[in-house]
């Protein structure tokens, strides 16, 4: 017997532990060389683990087992080949010599891949409690893609209740229950980590934040006069983010130290802005950067927030995308938020908070005006960023945006 031992890879250099969110072949399966045998979920992405040989499938480890870098996950055994796990051998010769009735019809050969969900389809059947074998792969090789998964999910929905059978009329308070289950569930390693993160940032920093209002008027004139001819050539919509996004890297570089980072005793001082952008996802919340912001054009930057978004939501984020970032926006308002103070993404030193678009009454030349204005919200580190400093940073974003021409001229 020959056999491979199967070890948790090296993933990157902050990585030291994994969660084996699921095994993709059943114990005592056949794998083929490179093929995905399970999935292992890190602190910012989920990857797949390949079979370092082709033979007999031992787990070793268990889902939802925490591994250390290095740990043994299963064992291949590689003096078996795929014709002895299936049972097959020659006939002995006088067995050949029998005639054998034909049979109706061959089994058809099947992938590896059939009946096997991607990672975005497998956690959507996950959340949605749908057994994989309800689920007809369409993808390659009959694998489940994640537009099988939402079509199964909705289907489960949309199916009719069985009905139940009548019961005769009894006394309200012989009948009245009332559910007193509890559930306990894991959390996934994501989440874990954004809550120690998130416990971090609020007990090692000393993080303030500072509000003002900004009236969007011109920004969306702006965008309903040169929508159509924006699609039209880039081929994508003029968005809020990428305005917002474009009026904080312009301020960033003017006002470096908010876009700088506290290194124990040493501030470290950055020469570009890649500005983190939160996304929430079915597992928790990401925050990928776009890298040189400043230099980006309004489309590019939409292209690129999307890309992230699709791969995020997708659970398909590469760790060299989720790493860096030296400033954060985070748009509550997506779920109607009016009002927030988001929390600091170590080791940045800001974040800003974008809110709900609200038609108010204000004050105009002393005049009373609907206007839709937002809330904006700047949590900072006061080790890092003086009161002035950020008020005054809240208030040259607030600027541009009510006065766009001045983002896109440079003034």
């Amino acid at each position: 017997m020959s056999i491979v031992e199967m070890k948790v890879p090296a993933i990157g250099e902050s990585i030291t532990e994994v969660t084996l969110s699921q095994w993709l072949k059943n114990n005592g399966d056949y794998v083929k060389l490179d093929e995905a045998i399970c999935e292992f979920e890190s602190d910012k992405a989920t990857l797949e683990f390949p079979a370092e040989a082709s033979g007999k499938l031992i787990w070793v480890a268990a889902e939802g087992d925490d591994l250390e870098i290095g740990a043994l996950v299963a064992k291949i055994d590689t003096s078996v080949s795929a014709d002895s796990q299936n049972g097959s051998s020659a006939p002995p010769p006088e067995a050949k010599k029998e005639k054998t009735p034909p049979t109706p019809e061959t089994p058809k050969e099947t992938s590896y891949a059939d009946g096997h969900p991607s990672p975005a389809a497998a956690k959507i059947l996950k959340e949605n409690d749908v057994s994989i074998a309800e689920v007809n792969g369409s993808g390659k090789g009959g694998r489940i893609t994640k537009e099988d998964a939402i079509k199964a999910v909705e289907a489960k929905k949309s199916a009719p209740k069985p009905e139940e059978p009548s019961s005769p009329v009894v006394s309200p308070q012989l009948t009245a229950t009332f559910s007193r289950s509890i559930e306990r569930k894991k959390m996934s390693r994501m989440r874990r980590t954004i809550a120690k993160r998130l416990v971090s940032a609020k007990n090692q920093t000393a993080m303030l934040t500072t509000f003002n209002e900004v009236d969007l008027s011109a920004v969306i004139a702006l965008r309903k006069k040169y929508q159509d001819q924006f699609v039209e050539k880039y081929g994508i919509k003029l968005g809020f983010m990428s305005l917002f996004a474009k009026a904080c890297a312009k301020v960033l570089m003017e006002m470096p130290d908010v876009n700088a980072m506290l290194d124990e005793n040493e501030l470290v001082y950055h020469d570009y802005v890649d500005i983190s952008i939160a996304i929430s996802t079915p597992t928790g919340l990401v925050v990928p950067p776009v890298k040189n912001v400043e230099s980006l054009k309004f489309h590019e930057i939409e292209f690129a927030i999307k890309d992230l978004a699709t791969k995020a939501r997708e659970g398909t984020l590469s760790l060299e995308e989720m790493r860096g970032g030296t400033f954060t926006i985070t748009n509550g308002g997506i779920f109607g938020s009016m009002m927030s103070t988001p929390i600091i993404n170590e080791p940045q030193s800001a974040i800003l908070g974008m809110h709900n678009i609200q038609q108010r009454p204000v004050a105009v030349d002393g005049e009373v005006v609907i206007r839709p204005m937002m809330y904006l919200a700047l949590s900072y580190d006061h080790r890092v960023i003086d009161g002035s400093t950020s008020v005054t940073f809240l208030v040259k974003v607030k600027n541009l945006l009510e006065d766009p021409v001045g983002l896109l001229l440079d003034l």
